[in-house]
């Protein structure tokens, strides 16, 4: 079966040779056997987006000689479609508004417990608030961000495949698979939509994989424990389950992660040094 795979970017700042790393396998993999590569610009996060840096991952991966399907689906025109899932988890009572800041969160968090990118794990602040409680902040002009009751949705994957574990296929660089079992409750009451915007990542990206018909997802391995979370909405909204791939991180000598932030093996910064896309292939596979 042909497959069908996608490279994902924030318009935040300029891709580095990590992102070409996660943008050539997805292509090649497409290409390899007659599949489809798409292209989805992740733009949910409004306050840092930028029409220049959109304009710029297209330059960067024409130079890359990577070619997809048109048109591009941009997440921040589809809002609506995120709404929709989250009103599906809403009808089954797995969300629930959460006002609580970060600082609220830090302050009431037990210290040895994170989730896992490293933040204090939610400690159920306002999980079970009452209608009145809710309804009075939101009277003020205050947006809730709406948490999954991470208990209820176990329950409700319980109920629905019995003792069966949640696993995902993850496929390695070498093209060997392995069955892992995801672990969501590492994730604690996630949010799922914010406050600020009406979706979240872990949202969005499963609603476009299934909308995409994505069969291959190729990403960092940065965000394999993102997959536990995502696997879980699956399955609780019935939707379809890619094959993952989590390829190694392009890191520095020291260690450090290659970031956007500092512009860290810029793809923008290396052509105008005279760098070629062959170059960036020989670096990255080398």
């Amino acid at each position: 079966m042909s497959s069908v795979t996608r490279f994902a970017p924030s318009p935040n700042g300029l891709l580095h040779v990590g992102h070409a790393l996660s943008a050539i396998i997805a292509h090649d993999v497409a290409r390899k056997n007659g599949g489809r590569f798409l292209l989805r610009i992740e733009d949910i996060d409004i306050e840092r987006r930028r029409p220049e840096f959109v304009t710029a991952i297209f330059e960067d991966l024409n130079w890359l000689g990577l070619t997809w399907e048109e048109p591009v689906l941009v997440q921040s025109e589809h809002f609506s479609e995120y709404l929709a899932a989250a009103d599906r988890l809403i009808q089954m009572g797995l969300l629930y508004p959460c006002f609580a800041t970060r600082s609220e969160i830090a302050a009431a968090a037990d210290q040895e417990k994170t989730d896992p990118d490293g933040a204090p794990r939610y400690p159920g602040l306002w999980r079970g608030a009452s209608a009145e409680t809710v309804g009075a902040r939101m009277a003020a002009g205050e947006a809730p961000a709406l948490r999954l009751n991470m208990d209820g949705a176990l329950k409700a994957l319980k109920e629905k495949r019995g003792d069966a574990p949640l696993t995902f296929v993850e496929v390695a660089e070498d093209g060997t698979q392995q069955t892992m079992t995801a672990d969501p409750e590492r994730w604690g009451d996630a949010v799922i939509v914010r406050k600020d915007v009406p979706a979240s990542y872990h949202l969005s990206v499963v609603v476009d994989d299934a909308r995409q018909g994505v069969t291959h997802v190729t990403r960092g391995q940065d965000l394999l424990a993102a997959t536990d979370l995502q696997r879980l909405l699956q399955e609780l909204l019935d939707l379809p389950q890619p094959v993952y791939s989590h390829h190694r991180l392009i890191k520095w000598s020291d260690g450090r992660k290659l970031s956007k932030s500092n512009q860290d093996m810029g793809l923008r910064m290396l052509r105008e040094e005279g760098a070629s896309a062959d170059d960036i292939r020989r670096v990255i596979f080398s």
